[in-house]
């Protein structure tokens, strides 16, 4: 009888061969960052909405059709609705109070230890594309290839910073960056994962006429957005008062905004199309983990405001659409947990199989994705925003639960709104007055804020106000 050990051997080769074939690739990672994009401007949202729809005409067929591929996150939030804090939140899974980015004007530290140091660390060609945003920032740290602008950049035939190079465009500035996005998805090796960043500049304002592509200018020319209970009700800082009668309608002026933001919208929605179509014709949609969110909400008129920064619920929430790689994915689940922007870096983490972030404040949403609900899942969170001299909110620190707010204004106890988001979601009916309510959510806030590490920024003080040198328009310190 000949030794059977050669064949066993030969057997053992050909089952560890077979279970490395098996073994999934590390997928390919795309974030795509909208700007001041409203959390129900998705056309999915609309149709869900119903009769209470606030623009029931609104269309997003590609967003639409990545929810319907995905998975969807009904409670998604910020933890600053504010631009470049926003950024820094996704890019370090820290809040603004330890980053030191507050506002709009500080630039990232280039040694920050960001979610692309340690996709590159894992061996991920990173890219960022488009809008950046920290101050006046040039460089873009850890990023092998870079096609971005200074600041905000403008719509029409914005320069770009292409590895380095200053280099002039001629377009929509988010049709630009995205032919760079999708150029670099097209010259990607096969054997080497990519994390692709795309920032997009809409629906920022200026918005409307020359500062959108011309095929989305004259879009839902003769349609009428709806009011809510709260269009127009002034909010408590501004001099509100409780049983204020919303106005029943809107003028010409504040519809043709609304028309226009949503002109943008659309124009964003062609660009996630364009992405997922470059992804498919290179073979990568399967293995691909795709992100769309935005850097906070906005307001159109609700609570007499069109800006964010504060915190009611138009501010904070945003959209959050994630399809996941794999045959066995999710598709089309929506998700009622609630998720903060400080969990996006530790899921796209998680995915690649990189290291975690240092500090890391968010958590990774790859179980909520694969249908698995952590007993332990938050139920609350903790928001915060810094006074900025050029703007009339003011300082805010809150506590938003799956059922309740509160808003406190540090410095102005007078002004403080509790709300039961379950029988108030447009947050009119301020139960401020019901202590044992407030004790209750004041000591969660309280609770909250110390397990964030909360401290005030160098400077600021209790009362929610810098110093003078701040206001002035010089940096505090983190």
């Amino acid at each position: 009888m000949k030794p059977r050990l050669p064949c066993l051997f030969v057997l053992a080769l050909l089952l560890l061969a077979r279970s490395f074939a098996a073994a999934p690739a590390r997928p390919n990672i795309v974030f795509i960052y909208s700007d001041d994009l409203r959390w129900d401007s998705l056309g999915v949202v609309q149709r869900e909405q119903g009769a209470a729809a606030r623009f029931p005409w609104l269309q997003t067929p590609h967003l639409d059709g990545m929810a319907a591929q995905g998975v969807r996150f009904r409670e998604s939030f910020v933890a600053t609705s504010l631009c470049s804090p926003g950024r820094a939140n996704v890019m370090t899974s820290r809040y603004g109070h330890h980053t030191g980015i507050i506002g709009n004007s500080r630039p990232l530290p280039e040694n920050t230890v960001t979610l692309a140091k340690l996709l590159q660390e894992a061996g991920y060609t990173t890219a960022y594309c488009g809008k950046w945003h920290m101050g006046s920032q040039r460089e873009r740290p850890y990023y092998d290839y870079v096609a971005s602008f200074i600041g905000q950049g403008r719509y029409t035939d914005c320069p770009l910073l292409v590895n380095g190079t200053e280099t002039p465009t001629k377009g929509w500035v988010d049709d630009v960056t995205t032919d760079y996005a999708t150029r670099f998805v097209a010259a990607q090796p096969r054997e080497k994962p990519f994390f692709l960043w795309l920032g997009l500049k809409s629906p920022h304002g200026p918005r409307g006429g020359d500062n959108l592509p011309e095929h989305a200018r004259h879009l839902y020319a003769n349609e009428k957005s709806r009011p809510t209970p709260n269009t127009g009700v002034k909010a408590i800082y501004l001099g509100a008062v409780e049983g204020q009668s919303a106005q029943a309608a809107e003028n010409t002026q504040q519809q043709e905004a609304q028309r226009d933001f949503h002109r943008h919208a659309t124009a964003v929605d062609g660009c996630v199309g364009r992405v997922l179509a470059a992804l498919a014709q290179t073979g990568r949609a399967e293995n691909t983990l795709v992100i769309f969110a935005s850097d906070n909400g906005y307001y159109l008129g609700e609570h007499g405001i069109g800006d964010k920064r504060s915190a009611y619920d138009e501010s904070l929430r945003v959209p959050l659409v994630m399809r996941a790689p794999g045959a066995s994915a999710a598709r089309g689940v929506t998700v009622d947990a609630m998720a903060l922007n400080l969990d996006y870096g530790p899921t796209i983490l998680d995915f690649a199989g990189a290291a975690p972030l240092p500090g890391a404040q968010g958590r990774s949403l790859r179980p909520l994705l694969e249908g698995r609900a952590p007993a332990d899942w938050r139920t609350d969170y903790f928001y915060e925003y810094f006074k900025e001299p050029q703007y009339a909110v003011p300082t805010v620190l809150a506590l938003r639960t799956t059922t309740h707010k509160l808003i406190t204004y540090p410095g102005h106890d007078e002004w403080t709104e509790v709300f039961d988001l379950k029988q108030d979601p447009y947050e009119l009916k301020n139960l401020a007055g019901d202590r044992a309510l407030r004790g209750r959510l004041q000591a969660t806030l309280e609770a909250r804020a110390q397990a964030a590490g909360f401290v005030w920024p160098e400077g600021w003080n209790a009362r929610g106000d810098a110093p003078p040198s701040t206001k002035a328009g010089k940096k505090a310190k983190p």
